[in-house]
């Protein structure tokens, strides 16, 4: 294979190449019903709304508990933490024990949805309620679990209003990223980006 131009090097294809390089993404907790009534809290960072409206879709893989209670139960829940919660959804990530229950789960405080049999992480910002409407196999080991948004939810500190600048939001409320593989950032500074005059969506 040619080099595509000077300075840019060419990935090989035999590992993933999400590990050569770092991108920003979104850190959530997806919250799940478990078979027994519990409920279980997982960190997924390949999460986006899936189009304009009322949809939201994250990537997981069948080998977790969280592919099968979304399938099983129909529903799931999603909080977006703030960046002082990233050792907390790191507990979230923590192996189960004896495959079972894991153990970083009693450190996480909890309230319960509305809508959908679920819960939120207590001090998140943005929470979303989702009813299960697809799931897209076959994507190498993983797959793609979209819901349709039945209600969401934000602390009032996080929601944009006309009377406030948006870069004053931000910096006043800071909004927690991935930088995947492995790092994570607090991103209290932005700009407007420059739309051209007649851009539309």
């Amino acid at each position: 294979m040619k080099q595509v131009r000077e300075g840019v090097v060419t990935l090989r294809g035999d590992f993933p190449i999400w590990e050569r390089v770092f991108t920003v993404n979104p850190l959530v907790l997806v919250g799940t019903r478990e078979k027994g009534g519990d409920y279980d809290i997982a960190p997924k960072h390949m999460a986006v709304p899936i189009g304009w409206r009322d949809y939201f879709g994250f990537v997981c893989t069948p080998r977790h508990a969280t592919y099968h209670n979304a399938r099983r139960e129909g529903a799931f829940t999603v909080s977006y933490p703030r960046p002082t919660q990233v050792v907390l959804a790191s507990l979230a990530a923590t192996p189960r024990e004896g495959g079972v229950w894991k153990p970083g789960l009693d450190a996480l405080r909890t309230f319960p949805a509305s809508v959908v049999d679920g819960v939120f992480i207590e001090d998140a910002y943005l929470f979303l309620e989702c009813m299960l409407d697809r799931i897209v196999d076959d994507f190498g080991d993983n797959s793609l679990i979209v819901g349709r948004i039945l209600a969401a939810h934000v602390e009032e500190e996080y929601l944009r209003v006309s009377e406030k600048d948006d870069q004053d939001l931000i910096h006043e409320s800071p909004l927690l990223a991935y930088l995947n593989p492995g790092r994570y950032a607090s991103v209290a500074e932005s700009y407007s980006f420059p739309f051209p005059a007649d851009f539309m969506r």
